[in-house]
């Protein structure tokens, strides 16, 4: 992923005469770093970006603090001033050394010069071997002097990448002490975060699914699925006081997978904390929940595998009087439904009803994410979304990013101002054909009138809303995509079937919403579940 520059003049050229890489040109850097996010999202494996030296460089980071916290390994390779020219007064220099330092996996500091090619070589080993082993995103800094355009011969004995060390996992030889302990809890738990389509196998799905003493809540983006398990978990425990949550409060908690998105499962378990919580994960554990154990250092189906085949089964109502909840809440669900005026509820509500088949679907953060959460999602339908840092920048162009590598139909799902606010993602010749934008624009930041005591704030409407009258139709125009709005209820379901079809250009759908009935719909919502 190169962006023009002039410092950048040696890395571009050795890139782009090279016929082993796959070259993309992307302007604008942070566009560029969430695009090269997006591939790297799916391929699992390092996506390399370029830049040209100064400020070119800090705008990757928000791209590298989402790799950072997401598990993604990108390369960024930044080209620098020589160390003489830095804090001098010379155009287009910062201090580039080590800027990524709290969120990266590994700087790489190149020397100008021949005789510091060794040390070059083992540090670019090293950065690379960080990358691909630690699914992280690395940096290499290389300095370059004047003249940039010139070449040398090519190296006959090129360094190839020498593997240092292979991933430690945990040995699973022995679970017995922790499997006496799960063997013995009624109120077992596991909670899935972020997690890859087909991570688990379906045996080991089937397996929770058949034990009663085990409650399984997943998220939109755990892309896991079982009529026994418990999507939409703030639909469950909304209207929960302490007596249902010490009913759910698990013995046992089992986490694996990212990012959690729901806050109130966050703020149920810190209050209410099981007796045990242990988490899998090849690279590490967050103490999310102020009470974890033990880190399981392996990935989950390998886990699942070893333990959950082993576990004795144990009579409890745990389950069964939570599945008689979730039927409650579904049928309160469907008759709220029934009732609500058009409004962002209602428009998620459609467009989970027709979001079928095997297709991607890309979804934005904030409000949008969290609507998700609350309806059905077809179990063909895999699923991703920037949650690491769970930043609006970026959502756009790292849809297109993945679209790209994908191949499959890609639908991204976005509010109004985390897609004007990614505007340059659509500045780019990669968009797929089939690649389709809908934007709810509700005019604003919604989701603050949804906030506690947010509304109530001196100018809400312009330093926390921040209301506009934007539409994305010139943005469309500019770039050749198709455009279809919708503003009205009756027209909502008929343009949206049609605007699903197979297309031969990207298309943009844009469905505008009433922003001042938004936040009440939503706490009427909650308020009717109980």
């Amino acid at each position: 992923m190169i962006s023009p520059g002039s410092r950048n003049a040696p890395l571009i050229i050795g890139f782009t005469q090279e016929p082993e890489f796959t070259n993309f040109s992307i302007v604008d850097e942070r566009c560029a770093g969430f695009f090269a996010l997006g591939m790297a999202q799916q391929l699992g494996k390092p996506v390399a970006l370029v830049c040209t030296s100064g400020s070119a460089l800090l705008n990757y980071y928000p791209a590298v603090a989402e790799a950072f916290y997401s598990d993604i390994p990108l390369v960024v390779i930044s080209a620098d001033r020589p160390s003489h020219l830095i804090d001098v007064g010379d155009g287009q220099t910062i201090r580039q050394e080590n800027v990524y330092a709290n969120h990266i996996a590994y700087s790489a500091n190149c020397r100008e010069g021949q005789s510091h090619q060794k040390f070059n070589e083992s540090e670019i080993n090293k950065a690379l071997n960080m990358a691909i082993m630690s699914q992280a995103p690395v940096h290499i800094n290389v300095p370059f002097s004047e003249p940039l355009y010139d070449r040398v011969p090519t190296l006959e004995n090129r360094p190839e990448i020498i593997p240092i060390t292979e991933p430690e996992f945990d040995s699973l030889d022995d679970l017995s002490s922790f499997r006496d302990i799960w063997d013995v809890s009624k109120k077992r738990m596991i909670l899935v975060g972020v997690l890859k389509p087909n991570s688990l196998e379906e045996a080991v799905v089937n397996l929770l699914a058949k034990d009663e003493s085990l409650i399984v809540l997943t998220e939109t983006t755990s892309n896991l699925h079982h009529d026994q398990f418990f999507p939409a978990i703030d639909q469950l425990i909304a209207p929960l006081e302490d007596e249902g949550f010490e009913k759910l409060r698990p013995e046992v908690l089992l986490t694996f997978g990212g990012m959690v998105v729901s806050k109130k499962v966050k703020a149920f378990l810190r209050k209410y904390p099981p007796k045990k919580h242990w988490h899998i994960d090849e690279k590490k554990a967050y103490n999310t929940f102020f009470c974890l154990e033990r880190h399981f250092k392996t990935n989950p189906n390998t886990f699942l595998c070893a333990f959950i085949t082993d576990t004795q089964p144990i009579k409890s109502d745990y389950r069964n009087h939570w599945l008689e909840i979730k039927k409650n809440r579904r049928e309160k669900h469907a008759l709220y439904l029934d009732e609500v005026p058009f409004s962002d509820f209602e428009v998620f509500s459609k467009l989970f009803k027709h979001l079928k088949g095997d297709k991607q679907l890309q979804l934005s953060n904030s409000a949008t994410v969290r609507y998700a959460q609350l309806f059905d999602v077809d179990k063909n339908l895999k699923v991703f979304c920037n949650r690491g840092t769970s930043g609006i920048d970026g959502s756009t162009s790292t849809a297109i990013g993945a679209a790209y590598i994908s191949k499959l139909p890609t639908i991204f799902v976005t509010g109004d101002l985390s897609f004007l606010y990614d505007s340059n993602a659509l500045w780019n010749q990669y968009i797929p054909s089939n690649f389709k934008i809908i934007v709810i624009n509700n005019s604003g930041g919604g989701i603050f009138r949804i906030l506690p005591g947010a509304k109530e704030q001196t100018h809400f409407n312009s330093y926390f809303e921040t209301q506009h009258h934007h539409t994305a139709k010139h943005l469309c125009e500019m770039y050749a995509i198709s455009y279809v709005t919708v503003s009205k209820e009756d027209e909502l379901e008929s343009k949206l079937e049609e605007f699903l079809k197979d297309a031969q250009r990207p298309m943009l759908l844009e469905i505008h919403t009433p922003n001042h009935v938004n936040d009440t719909i939503l706490r009427g919502y909650f308020d009717s579940l109980r």
